[in-house]
């Protein structure tokens, strides 16, 4: 077995971890957005402590034998999650899906909202990981990058997809084939959350914006356009507009987008790269129009119409929080069934209406109307086919890649 070396940091990646979580998506509540960071963020939480005791990876999930769960005799299963991401009842006392689930099942479900951000939380866990130790938790829900680090390690438990057949059946398309998890054979989707165009209808004159290049070019816009401070989704939306599958880009596709940005900072048509802070000026009208987080833009048009957002015709960058059963789970056959639960039509709507984000299950726009005919036609939350074929994913990094980029990204945002 190898034996696990951490991934130090540099400083460009120790800035833009502080960036994610002091201003960007690691900031915020789960209503307000997802939370981010990057593969180097891990480090940050503790993993460097790791190699002074020289401790391995646990070993792949799913060499684990059936006598390692406890399913059938323990029927309970042990779910950890953010905050305000469950449906509740009006009155705040009951969890009205875990409880039908519970009650058709007879598994009862130790709910427990203990995540706050992914490196956090990694540090709580990662000590039994490490040892191969039940973490106490049989699911977790954690955001793609972090999903796929866990699974690289061997800290996820390989599902097995007899015990999901509505997951099996119902997944999305675009979430179907991540890079770092293949055909989800460690994970499953909780939600999406899109990288959009967003603009103010009344600082635009009326005029729609829906590309990047319009951002970049645009002398109407000048001065009153903002890029985000995540990498990821600026560079992401960038390569797109540039005709690059954010997914297989080359260093030299990288420098590129870069550069595209840096000329709208030099002829200061970017106003400024933001965390979650440009909703506030976005309201105002200071700024026109900028690459926006779609959760933020579902806030904001409740309380100002003249809030628009456009996909652009070459696409939109898309992340996700997911569902892992980690290793040592003493009831991940229990687990399974929840999991494939969340993915049943009218569990997964009423799920969706309540917490709001792209919901990942196929299909679930006619239960969805039932509940509130708004959201089902809100392609924010089920985006139609042609919305859907346009969402693309940044590709995983390799850690040299991880530092180079963010040294470059860190120059350009004058981080």
């Amino acid at each position: 077995m190898e034996q696990y070396e951490p991934e130090r940091l540099s400083a460009p990646q120790l800035a833009a971890v502080r960036r994610s979580l002091t201003s960007g998506r690691g900031a915020l509540t789960r209503r307000s957005l997802l939370r981010a960071g990057g593969m180097g963020a891990l480090a940050l939480g503790g993993l460097g402590s790791l190699s002074a005791c020289g401790i391995p990876p646990a070993a792949r999930a799913g060499d684990a034998s059936a006598s390692d769960d406890h399913s059938a005799a323990e029927k309970q299963v042990n779910f950890s999650n953010w905050t305000e991401y469950m449906d509740v009842s009006e009155d705040e006392k009951s969890r009205p899906t875990l409880d039908a689930f519970t009650k058709r099942t007879g598994i009862k479900v130790k709910y427990t909202e203990d995540i706050n951000d992914n490196v956090e939380f990694f540090g709580k866990i990662k000590p039994q990981l490490a040892a191969g130790q039940d973490t106490g938790r049989d699911l977790i829900i954690v955001t793609d990058w972090l999903a796929a680090r866990i699974i690289r390690l061997g800290w996820a438990q390989k599902l097995d997809h007899a015990n999901l057949p509505h997951a099996f059946a119902n997944l999305s398309a675009q979430f179907r084939t991540p890079d770092w998890d293949p055909g989800r054979a460690y994970s499953y989707p909780w939600t999406g959350i899109p990288t959009v165009i967003a603009y103010n209808e009344k600082a635009t004159g009326g005029r729609k914006v829906d590309s990047v290049t319009q951002l970049l070019d645009d002398p109407k816009l000048k001065g009153k356009v903002s890029f985000l401070s995540e990498m990821r989704d600026s560079v992401g939306m960038t390569l797109l507009d540039m005709g690059k599958d954010p997914g297989t880009f080359t260093d030299a596709d990288f420098d590129a987008a870069i550069g595209r940005m840096q000329k709208g900072v030099d002829t200061k048509q970017i106003r400024r790269f933001t965390g979650n802070d440009y909703t506030a000026d976005l309201s105002k009208g200071d700024i026109a129009a900028c690459v926006a987080w779609a959760g933020d833009i579902i806030q904001l048009q409740a309380d100002n119409p003249a809030i628009k957002f456009s996909i652009p015709s070459a696409g939109y960058i898309t992340s996700s929080d997911n569902m892992l059963v980690p290793a040592g789970a003493r009831h991940k056959t229990n687990a399974e069934k929840l999991m494939d639960y969340y993915y049943e039509l009218p569990v997964a709507a009423q799920l969706a209406a309540y917490i709001n984000y792209v919901c990942p299950v196929d299909g679930v726009a006619g239960e969805l109307a039932k509940i509130d005919e708004s959201m089902a036609s809100n392609t924010l939350i089920l985006p139609d086919k042609a919305m859907a074929a346009k969402s693309r994913a940044f590709r995983s990094l390799k850690p040299d890649e991880e530092t180079a980029y963010e040294e470059k990204f860190a120059k350009l945002i004058g981080a």
